[in-house]
């Protein structure tokens, strides 16, 4: 069985991709919620936040280790589930405008899937 179809790396793609979400708010949503706050505020808010991140990101990363997935390729997973989680929060949540770097720069990640996940060449 592939990799990427055992029930580990979908569970493991799952609770990265829910994990990144709080971790973006945790990082990013004071900037918009509690700018008018002094930083130490965010901060203690962001870290409450961050704790359910963490809380969902290091189950995610054993489950996926256990299954056959290597660091790098837990990491690189990480990536693209940050890419597509953050794009649509900066333009939606932020309210930043949509450039086509964010594009290309999601294809550069993409490059580096295809090289972590191909086939041993050894």
């Amino acid at each position: 069985m592939d990799v990427l179809t055992s029930r580990a790396a979908l569970t493991t793609i799952g609770l990265l991709a829910l994990s990144n979400v709080f971790m973006t708010f945790a990082w990013y949503g004071h900037l918009k919620t509690l700018s008018a706050s002094p930083w130490w505020l965010a901060a203690l808010a962001s870290w409450g936040i961050a704790l359910i991140e963490y809380l969902l990101m290091v189950p995610a990363n054993r489950i996926g280790f256990t299954g056959g997935l290597s660091g790098a390729q837990l990491k690189v997973i990480q990536e693209c589930i940050t890419l597509i989680i953050f794009v649509p929060f900066m333009l939606i949540f932020l309210g930043e405008k949509w450039r086509w770097d964010f594009l290309w720069a999601f294809f550069c990640i993409l490059g580096a899937v295809f090289f972590i996940f191909r086939p041993d060449r050894s």
